[in-house]
């Protein structure tokens, strides 16, 4: 009986060396498979890796030598004097004057270039538009006057709010460009507590806005209307607003769903305040906090100059909305409640006397007084890390 098999090597073919030469062949060709696989692996990865893929010593595994690899990775490679590697980010255009065909990519020394060339460039993408409802939102909160407020810590708890009491959402664009205007006169306490709770709310309302306390120089009557349409017009001389929130000092919000925003219609934010039981008072009630857009608060030639002391300005104003055909737009009575911080009443801010007579005559004197009748002097601004202050002199009652 033969063994021998002619076809693989003739006389000298011993048995079962066809199977061992098969399996030489087929060990070959799986190495050629893993050595073009590991080529085209690379060219798509960082070749800093390439020692981790072929077992040569790390720089963490090098001791001290290894420390200096890691501040400067291919130091042996540059000649002396030449400039050090390009940063990642650099582009990924070949350098002029060298070889950028793909097979030099891959010659020894040249790892620095081939990251480079690998490397695509990163273009800043435009930030998305913030969502219409903010993911944010944390819903009822808890509102307490207790302990008292450090503004310097503060300002540290919210670091993106810039001077002045600016912020913008990093992370996305409002379409909500909102001055807050805060008529004011000696709450410096009252006024801590709004910004402690007011600042972490607006952000996570994801609101582009601005913070401005108008204060009235002075001891003359009070005049909060007066303020309100001062606080419009300088607030559009530091940035193109659409939309202004009037909010009295002592209001705090206990719902974050209850945005500091506008909408299609004028916006009534404070309509279940403690003080009334958390319901409105009456349907015409506008007071306390309330958004108009640009747009709707020159339709009403802004708001009254001429109701000086306690009462009567937040009505007139329902009344020029109503008599423009606007209605009042209103979050439910759960969202909408607000807490006040309970005070005196100060002086100089008496009830308002001429109040009722005024009020019967807003459609005659809507347009004869407002945003085109306003004289004021600015006669300081304050640029404080969470708020600006502006001081003005509105004058006396004539």
């Amino acid at each position: 009986m033969r063994f021998r098999e002619p076809l693989l090597g003739g006389s000298a073919a011993m048995p079962g060396a066809s199977l061992q030469r098969a399996c030489r062949l087929l060990v070959a060709v799986c190495a050629l498979h893993l050595g073009v696989t590991l080529v085209y692996y690379l060219a798509g990865r960082d070749l800093s890796r390439l020692p981790y893929l072929v077992g040569v010593p790390t720089p963490l595994q090098a001791g001290s030598s290894g420390a200096a690899a890691i501040k400067q990775p291919s130091e042996e490679l540059r000649p002396q004097g030449a400039a050090p590697p390009s940063p990642v980010d650099a582009s990924s255009e070949p350098r002029r004057g060298q070889d950028s065909s793909p097979e030099a990519d891959f010659r020894p020394g040249l790892s620095n270039n081939l990251t480079s060339a690998l490397v695509s460039p990163i273009t800043a993408l435009p930030l998305p538009a913030c969502p219409e409802e903010s993911p944010l939102l944390v819903g009822p909160m808890l509102i307490e006057f207790k302990v008292p407020v450090d503004l310097t810590l503060l300002a540290k708890q919210n670091p993106e709010v810039k001077v002045g009491g600016r912020y913008a959402p990093k992370d996305c664009i409002s379409p909500h460009k909102v001055a807050i205007i805060i008529p004011f006169r000696n709450r410096q306490e009252h006024l801590k507590y709004w910004l402690y709770y007011l600042h972490p709310i607006l952000q996570r309302q994801q609101l582009d806005y601005g913070i401005y306390v108008i204060n009235q120089a002075g001891d003359s009557m009070f005049n909060r209307a007066k303020l309100l349409n001062v606080g419009f017009q300088e607030a559009l001389k530091d940035y193109d607003y659409n939309c202004f929130v009037f909010s009295d000092v002592d209001l705090i919000p206990m719902d974050d769903r209850n945005t500091y925003r506008c909408f299609s219609q004028p916006r009534h934010i404070s309509v279940a305040m403690d003080k009334f039981g958390f319901s409105l008072p009456y349907v015409q009630f506008f007071g306390g906090v309330s958004a108009l857009s640009k747009q709707q608060f020159l339709t009403i030639n802004g708001f009254p100059n001429n109701y000086w002391g306690w009462g009567g300005e937040d009505d007139d104003i329902f009344n020029r909305l109503v008599f423009k055909g606007m209605s009042i737009s209103r979050p439910n009575a759960v969202v909408g409640k607000c807490r006040m911080i309970r005070h005196s009443r100060d002086k100089k801010n008496e009830p308002n006397p001429q109040r009722f007579d005024r009020i019967a005559h807003t459609k005659e004197t809507m347009f004869s007084d407002g945003l085109n009748t306003l004289t004021y002097k600015v006669l300081d601004i304050e640029r404080n890390p969470l708020y600006t202050k502006i001081t003005v002199d509105v004058g006396t009652p004539s």
